[in-house]
């Protein structure tokens, strides 16, 4: 009862995050489009510099957003991983394998599509992930509004996908988004990645020494070349799962790190991300293969990826439907793991860095996402009212 309890605690939790992060996103879309997209940008770029000694860091705002900041979601990310592999959604065969085939299938036929579309353009081409992920925050924010018409292992089964989802797209930023490596850089966060897992090993559950060698970490991935967000997952992945005294050391930190990022970190993302200038925009932006690819990805890739990976699953009966759920709900579900905002526009400025270029990304991030929540919801509603016929 507890068990199921907390769950529902995260999942509400979770959508009320996704509120957040419309709002913030719509308040950078206004606020570019009605006379301020000047002081937004002038926001964006404000010089931000750390010195501790002769050892200092000078970035942009945005950059400390990007590189800073979502390392610390992603060490969220890491300890809801690791938590759902030792006790929670993934931590058996059965609970696993219908959502994994079916993440695996989200991942692959979204690439794909925006492969399709962007053949042959090498520029556009590197950006074949963005379509691949899923927003956890959105996509249950989205299934929250159907409410009690869909049943509670849907919901379930819609946050396992959407974490797998995560960790395939945290090895492919690791594998495909690194750029001018620095072998010295990666071997100093390989010293602090090894001294984390020796306090690991002595099973010291005081946090200071973590985030003091993890914001070390940090620092040398971040002038290693391989983007620093992947910092946070390292770290995550060495915090103890219990206490000495037998409490949970990683629920501790989700709770105590879940209203900051859900309604600090991903909204101020959200907001130093979204701002698209829609003056002058016309058909042929929209259509362009680099937002369009990115779109039919969310919106068609997504969907079918998904239905013909539970598909193939359940008629060699690997698994079974989610229980009291239907065809019908697998194909709603599909179209809300399109909703691919936070991530995608991550792996975006990942992929990308001129100014023309992410816009574009950010035309066909919002435009995909908000056709696949619409679709999905459709979906969904009708399924519920037939079922209820």
């Amino acid at each position: 009862m507890n068990d199921q309890s907390s769950l529902s605690r995260f999942i509400n939790h979770e959508a009320t995050a996704g509120f957040a992060l419309v709002a913030a996103a719509a308040a950078a879309l206004v606020l570019t489009n009605i006379g301020f997209a000047e002081s937004y940008d002038y926001f964006l770029e404000l010089p931000v510099s750390v010195q501790i000694g002769p050892i200092g860091l000078d970035k942009t705002l945005v950059h400390w957003v990007n590189d800073g900041l979502m390392a610390i979601f992603f060490f969220l990310v890491g300890l809801e991983i690791k938590r759902e592999v030792l006790e929670g959604n993934l931590s058996s065969r059965e609970q696993i394998i219908l959502p994994a085939v079916a993440a695996l299938g989200g991942m692959l036929a979204p690439a794909l599509v925006y492969a399709l579309i962007n053949w042959g353009n090498a520029e556009t081409l590197q950006g074949w992930a963005i379509p691949a992920a899923t927003d956890i925050a959105f996509a249950l924010g989205a299934l929250a509004l159907v409410g009690s018409r869909v049943p509670l292992s849907l919901k379930v089964f819609l946050l396992t996908l959407a974490t797998l989802d995560d960790v395939g797209a945290i090895i492919i930023i690791a594998i495909f988004y690194a750029s001018d490596v620095s072998l010295v850089g990666l071997g100093l966060a390989g010293v602090a990645f090894a001294g984390l897992l020796v306090l690991n090993r002595l099973r010291v559950d005081r946090t200071a020494p973590y985030l003091f060698l993890g914001l070390a970490m940090w620092v040398f991935v971040l002038e290693s070349g391989v983007h620093a967000t992947l910092s946070g997952v390292a770290l995550a992945l060495t915090i103890p799962l219990l206490r000495s005294d037998g409490s949970s050391f990683i629920h501790a930190l989700e709770e105590g790190l879940h209203p900051y990022v859900k309604f600090l970190i991903l909204p101020l993302f959200a907001f130093a991300n979204a701002g698209i200038p829609l003056a002058g925009m016309s058909m042929e932006s929209l259509t362009s293969s680099l937002p369009l690819g990115i779109a039919a990805g969310l919106v068609l890739g997504k969907p079918l990826g998904i239905l013909l990976a539970v598909c193939a699953c359940v008629s060699l009966g690997f698994a079974k439907l989610p229980e009291e759920a239907t065809w019908t709900h697998v194909a709603g579900v599909g179209c809300l793991a399109g909703i691919g905002f936070t991530m995608s526009l991550f792996i975006g400025t990942l992929a990308f860095d001129t100014a023309a270029q992410i816009d574009a990304v950010r035309v066909g991030v919002i435009a995909g996402s908000v056709i696949a929540t619409i679709l999905g919801l459709a979906i969904l509603w009708m399924g519920s009212r037939k079922a209820a016929a």
